[in-house]
Order: C-alpha cells, then sequence, then structure tokens
C-alpha cells in the first residue's frame, strides 16, 4: 500500500496548480489506497460517541501514521514544493477544547493498538466559529473547514438513516474518516443532517447560542440526532447479523458515552427494543446496563446537562415516556434496597422538572469513570456519592492521556530525533520505552543538545506568531504559555492580575536581573458568555498596554493568539518552557494540555488540581512549581468565612492590579465588562459569593512562582527539570489510557 500511494503522488503535477488543488489530489491519492477496517462480526467492539471530535489538520497527521511523510516531503521537494505549505488547510472545526481533543486522541490510540473501537460524531458545517479580535474583543465568524474540500471524508449515501422528532424527520448521512494505525483503519463516523432549512440547522453550528429557549431546543435536536443515528445504526447491524434476541447484545457492543450529550442514547436504545422489538421495559434495560458506560468530565453544575420535562415532552414524546418509566425504576430500585430519602432524590432522573442526564447515565452505567484520581475521588466522595454508596462497582478512574504520535512525534521532530538517538524509535509504538530516557537527565551533552532543540522550536514558534498575527515575540525569553478554554474557573483572569504585578515591579525596578518573559494565551470564549468575553479583552488590553511601554516592553510581553486550534497547540506546546496550569483545586477534573506540554519537556506552574497532581507523582515536585490552595483548603474556605475584600485590603499589589478594571487604567468600550468582573471578586452575584474562583488567594503564590521561574531558567538544572518532565511523561499517553478502557470497561 505504501509504494502505491508513494507512486500516485510522484504522478501528480505541482506546476501551475493552487495549494488548495495539491492538497486535495494528494489526499485523494491517499484515499484511493486504503480501505477501512470493519468491525468483526464474532468479536466485540466498542462504540466512542461523543458530540465533539477536535481532530486537527488530518494531512501531515495521516501521512505520518502510513509511514510517507518524509518520502512525500522528498517528493514534493524534486518538483519544487514545499510540504509545509499545507499549513494553510484549516483544521476540520469539528470541536472545541479538551473534551474533542481527547475523544480524537482516544481514536488515533485505539487504531494504533488495534483496537475495533469507532467514533460517532457529528459532521459540521461551520463548527464552533472562526475568533478574531477587534479593538481586543473577540468576535466570532463562521469557520468554513469544507471550503478547503474534504478528501478525507466518505460519504455514505446507501446507510444514511431517518431520525424522527415530533415536528418533522431528519436525513442523518453517515460520512467515514479514517483513523489511522499501523495495522488497521478504523472509521470515524461523522452524521450530516439534511433535509429543510431546520434540519440542516442541527449540524451547521457545534453548541449553537443557548441564551434562547430556540438555541436550547437546537442543542436537543443536536443531541438526539447523534443519539438516535448511532444507536439506530447499531441495533440494525446486530439484527442483521444476529437476528431479534437481545441478550447477546452486550458480547458484541460497548458504547461509550463522552460527557452527557450523548446520553439520550440510552433511552433511544430502550425504545427501539421496546417499540419496534418487542421487547419488555424491564429486560431492555437489564441489557442496556450492560452496554452503555459514561465518562464524567466536570463537576461544574452548569456542565452536568438537565433538560426541561416540557422540551423533552415537545420533541421527543416517546424518549419523554422512556425517561419518565426510567425515573420510575430507579426510584424503586432505591426504595428496594434501602436507600435514604435524600440520597434516592439526589440521584433522581427527574428533578425540578428537568431530566438530568447526568444521573441517568449513572443509572445505567455499566462503569462510569472519572478523567483524573483527584476527579474520580471528587465524584465518589461528592458529586455522585450516593450512586457509588449503592454501587461502588461501577466506578473506576481512568487517568486522559494524549497521543504521543501527533503530540510528540509530530510536533516536535527535533526532540524525537534525540529520543530516538538514546534509546531507540520503539517508544512511538511502545510509550513505556520513554522512561528510558530518564538515564540521560545528568549527561551534559544531552541537556545542552535539548535545549538547543527548546531554542529552536521557540524560533518556530516565534515565526509561526509572526506569520499569523504580525507580532515578534521577545527573543530569548522565557515562554509562560495559557492556551485552553476560557473559563473563570480555569483563571485566566488571575494570570492577568499577576502579569500586572509583575510590570509594577519592573517598572518600579524591583526586579534586578529579570530574563524576558513572554505570556502567551489562547482560548475562544463562548458567544454568549459575558464574564469570558470581559476575560479576553482585559487581557488584550494589558498586552497593548505593555506593549507601548518602552520602559517595559523588552523585558514582558503579553500576546493572546487569535483562532486558537490544535495547529496552533502544536506550535505552542513545543515551543513553551512553562506550563500554566491554574484552575482552582478541585475543578479542573484532568485536562490534557498539561501533558501534551509536560511530554515536550516544559514545567509545571500549577495547583494541586486534576492531572497536575499525577503529572507531579511522575516527575517529581523538586521538578515542577506547585503553588495555592490544595482542594481540601479550598473547601475550608467555601465553609467558612473567606473575605476577599480582606485581602485587596492588606494587599497594595493585588489591588492595584484587580483595581484597574474600575480606575480607567483600561478601557472595555462602555461594555460593562470590566465593572462585571470588578463586582464578581467582590460583591459576588445572585449565585455565588465574592471571588467565588478563590483568585485573590492564590494570586500572591502565583506571583512568587513565576518569579521563581524567571530567577532559575536558563540555568542548566532549569533545563534538567523540563528534560525530566518530557523523560516522566510515558504514563499520560492515550495509549495507556485505551488499553485501560479496553481493559476496565469495555472487555474486548
Amino acid at each position: 500500500m505504501k509504494e502505491r500511494i508513494l507512486k500516485n503522488i510522484a504522478e501528480i503535477q505541482v506546476s501551475g496548480k493552487s495549494t488548495i488543488e495539491l492538497y486535495n489530489e494528494i489526499s485523494s491519492a491517499v484515499m484511493r489506497e486504503i480501505s477501512f477496517t470493519a468491525p468483526a462480526t464474532d468479536k466485540k467492539s466498542a462504540y466512542y460517541l461523543s458530540i465533539e471530535f477536535l481532530i486537527g489538520r488530518m494531512f501531515y497527521n495521516n501521512l505520518l501514521e502510513l509511514d510517507i511523510l518524509h518520502e512525500t516531503e522528498e517528493i514534493l521537494k524534486a518538483k519544487g514544493a514545499d510540504i509545509s505549505l499545507f499549513e494553510m488547510i484549516e483544521d476540520a472545526a469539528l470541536g472545541n477544547g479538551g473534551l474533542g481533543r481527547l475523544a480524537a486522541c482516544f481514536i488515533d490510540s485505539a487504531a494504533g493498538l488495534n483496537l475495533p473501537v469507532y467514533g460517532r460524531g457529528i459532521r459540521y458545517k461551520y463548527g464552533l466559529f472562526k475568533q478574531k479580535f477587534e479593538d481586543g474583543f473577540q468576535e466570532e465568524l463562521p469557520d468554513d473547514w469544507q471550503s478547503f474540500g474534504d478528501p478525507w471524508g466518505v460519504r455514505r449515501e446507501s446507510e444514511a438513516r431517518i431520525v424522527k422528532f415530533a415536528d418533522g424527520e431528519v436525513r442523518a448521512v453517515p460520512y467515514d474518516v479514517p483513523i489511522i494505525g499501523k495495522e488497521r483503519i478504523n472509521a470515524l463516523r461523522l452524521y450530516q443532517a439534511e433535509g429543510d432549512e431546520k434540519a440542516e440547522k442541527i449540524s451547521e453550528y457545534l453548541y449553537p447560542a443557548d441564551d434562547t429557549e430556540e438555541g436550547k431546543l437546537l442543542r436537543l435536536r443536536q443531541e438526539y440526532f447523534l443519539s438516535a443515528a448511532a444507536v439506530g445504526e447499531l441495533i440494525d447491524a446486530y439484527v442483521a447479523l444476529h437476528g431479534t434476541d437481545f441478550s447477546s447484545f452486550p458480547v458484541y457492543n460497548a458504547i461509550q458515552l463522552n460527557d452527557t450529550h450523548p446520553v439520550l442514547s440510552v433511552a433511544e436504545f430502550v425504545r427501539i427494543l421496546t417499540s419496534t422489538y418487542s421487547v419488555s421495559f424491564s429486560k431492555a434495560v437489564s441489557i442496556a446496563k450492560q452496554v452503555f458506560n459514561y465518562t464524567n468530565h466536570t463537576i461544574l453544575p452548569e456542565a452536568l446537562e438537565c433538560w426541561p420535562q416540557d422540551y423533552i415532552r415537545k420533541l421527543l414524546p416517546e424518549i419523554y415516556t422512556i425517561l419518565k418509566k426510567f425515573d420510575a425504576a430507579e426510584h424503586r430500585e432505591f426504595r428496594r434496597n434501602g436507600v435514604s430519602k435524600a440520597d434516592e432524590e439526589a440521584m433522581s432522573i427527574l428533578r425540578n422538572d428537568t431530566f438530568s442526564m447526568a444521573n441517568l447515565a449513572v443509572y445505567i452505567a455499566h462503569r462510569v469513570n472519572g478523567v483524573a484520581k483527584i476527579h474520580t475521588g471528587i465524584l465518589k466522595d461528592s458529586l455522585f456519592r450516593p450512586a457509588y454508596a449503592f454501587a461502588p462497582e461501577k466506578f473506576v478512574n481512568i487517568t486522559n492521556g494524549i497521543t504521543q504520535r501527533r503530540w510528540l512525534q509530530l510536533c516536535n521532530e527535533e526532540f524525537s530525533a534525540l529520543i530516538d538517538r538514546k534509546i531507540g524509535c520503539g517508544w512511538r509504538e511502545n510509550i513505556g520505552l520513554l522512561s528510558e530516557l530518564k538515564k540521560f537527565g545528568n549527561e551534559d551533552s544531552v541537556i545542552a543538545e535539548f535545549a538547543q532543540i527548546k531554542e529552536k522550536k521557540k524560533e518556530q514558534l516565534a515565526d509561526y506568531v509572526y506569520r499569523k498575527e504580525k507580532i515578534r515575540l521577545l527573543p530569548g525569553g522565557i515562554v509562560y504559555a495559557q492556551v485552553k478554554r476560557l473559563h473563570e474557573y480555569k483563571r485566566q483572569l488571575m494570570t492577568a492580575f499577576a502579569i500586572l504585578e509583575i510590570y509594577e515591579k519592573l517598572k518600579k525596578g524591583d526586579l534586578e536581573d529579570f530574563r524576558p518573559a513572554v505570556f502567551l494565551f489562547g482560548a475562544k470564549s463562548a458567544p454568549s458568555y459575558f464574564r469570558a468575553k470581559g476575560i479576553i479583552k482585559f487581557i488584550n488590553e494589558i498586552a497593548k498596554k505593555i506593549a507601548a511601554d518602552d520602559c517595559v516592553n523588552k523585558k514582558l510581553q503579553v500576546v493572546f493568539v487569535t483562532d486558537y486550534n490544535v495547529s496552533y497547540a502544536e506550535k505552542i506546546v513545543a515551543g513553551s518552557d512553562v506550563s500554566l496550569q491554574v484552575s482552582t483545586a478541585g475543578l479542573e477534573a484532568s485536562g490534557t494540555g498539561n501533558m501534551k506540554f509536560m511530554m515536550n519537556g516544559a514545567v509545571t506552574c500549577g495547583t494541586m488540581d486534576g492531572a497536575n497532581i499525577e503529572i507531579v507523582e511522575q516527575a517529581g515536585r523538586e521538578n515542577n512549581y506547585i503553588f495555592g490552595a490544595d482542594v481540601e483548603e479550598i473547601k475550608a474556605l467555601s465553609r467558612g468565612k473567606y473575605d476577599p475584600n480582606a485581602i485587596l485590603k492588606s494587599d497594595d499589589a493585588a489591588r492595584n492590579a484587580v483595581n484597574t478594571l474600575t480606575d480607567g487604567t483600561f478601557d472595555d468600550g462602555g461594555r460593562g465588562y470590566f465593572k462585571e468582573l470588578y463586582d464578581s471578586l467582590t460583591v459576588g452575584a445572585s449565585w455565588h459569593k465574592p471571588d467565588h474562583y478563590f483568585i485573590l488567594r492564590d494570586l500572591p503564590d502565583y506571583v512568587e512562582a513565576l518569579l521563581r521561574i524567571n530567577k532559575e531558567a536558563g540555568t542548566k538544572e532549569f533545563t534538567q527539570k523540563q528534560f525530566i518532565n518530557a523523560a516522566s511523561s510515558a504514563y499520560f499517553s492515550s495509549d495507556r489510557s485505551i488499553r485501560e478502557y479496553a481493559e476496565k470497561i469495555w472487555e474486548l
């Protein structure tokens, strides 16, 4: 196959063709020769249902997986073309953040491990949105990623199916995208909604604005559309092979629900079995409990979806009936087993006239997993405590992971080559071998070469940022990076205040021998998230102020990159020195950005939260920069009389930084963003106390950690810390994660 593909590529005429034409011709040359690995008819397969698959740019990754990337580069070079041309091709905009990127890493690892795991998602026309800044404000534009063509998606017209709503029908047309491993090519199946204008809105945008009833109903349509298409397909395939005795369905199928968005598939499964095949409700539920599994990704209440029962009744009347039956069955089961009234209510599927998708998932799931040790502990001890007490065997931990093939081999060829020379190439497929790198941590020549690679990757990052933003990064600076979804609990605002404190110290001459420092931000705010949009504007105002100050701008720089995506991340994780992972302890389920930075040799400056805790376990606290309140202290502060205004009164530096929100230092154009942020810290709101995310508690510790890094950066000892982090990152491969899913949950 490899030889045929390369022959096809070699026959392509390059001269006179646009980059897009070449991209489509080379991609098509690959697609003509590959074939998908079909699910086995006599063995179990797993299906990963996710509203997001943030797969990124597929061109380079697919050539890498087929082991033809460098040969293709040489063929193009001989024809006078540069393979880097294809960096202009936009990422497939099918996800937002960690949820979708995790799903992409998982299906990549499954193919790499020769496991029958198949993704199911939605083929969005525009995906999330393309972000641009106008005077520092985020603006959202449609991101028509398909305008470059979609040579990787294979339309399966004959397998289209009908999804029914109370007010009409929608065609779900599948497109299969190849997920390439060494021994198999799995299909990521993405459904496109077709029909009238209302129908096609279902797959138009990822996460349509839900600040209106119309927007909420559209999200509900999306979730049911995915659920019904995927479950209906699997049931039809089973019946064709095994008939209508569904007792063996769990022998051949495991379904993983990636967060709550696809949880309606549980109700759809039971609906089809009971209404189409006359299976009793109790039998259908019993089968479902052996098939479905649920991954929880957050403890934030607003992310634990609850659908008003009126919405379900109006749009999906048959599903409404099934959900009511689920709720009644759960209550009977709890009462029969002596569960207390309080615990019964806490885990009720129907609560306050809404259906809780998380409670439904926990009730039905064969296994429920958290995504980091601390997160799973919180699920057991707090969020789902009654369910854990009732059925502890359901709950398992599987810490998230990332694919080393994209996040090290592809995005950091130079470091990968160094690793190959020292320990061989086996780590690319057997990531556990990476730990052998630790023995070189005290070898001066290796550390020196690693330092040179870090500098080269920073230069490449600077070139990329200049091409994208027309901003030149400070040469020779320490690169601190905070790139992730914009949310208050992730505390980008705290980083902004820390930068302001450092800025003031530099202005006063309090920081001698301060190494130039670049703070890189990348994030998108949900279009209707007022505070998050305010934080973006605030950071851009800080960046503008520092850039205009000739007393400081050779020492300090802030850059908020536009339209942060997977391709941008590949450059940033390889070119950064410091990974800022500063969420309020107990609120970040895991994180995967922290793992990508670690694998590329960045130290973590962060709180004891999510997977940071396990990073410290693997690489050592002494090789990272941990600060701030831990989960127990946050709990105590939440129960006590935490007073952020007292902190502001006693801490001049913090007060001065926070006051810039309202004292005229910065301008939000009269939109009220900055006053809202100020009030969130000092007054609170109807739904939270002042400084709900404890920014002011952790800010002094954070500034101290950032300055300690600045003092130590550039030394051999600091570079050794970076190297040890990379050498200790094998545990965070998604290969390990997927093996655990296959063994602990899917029983493949």
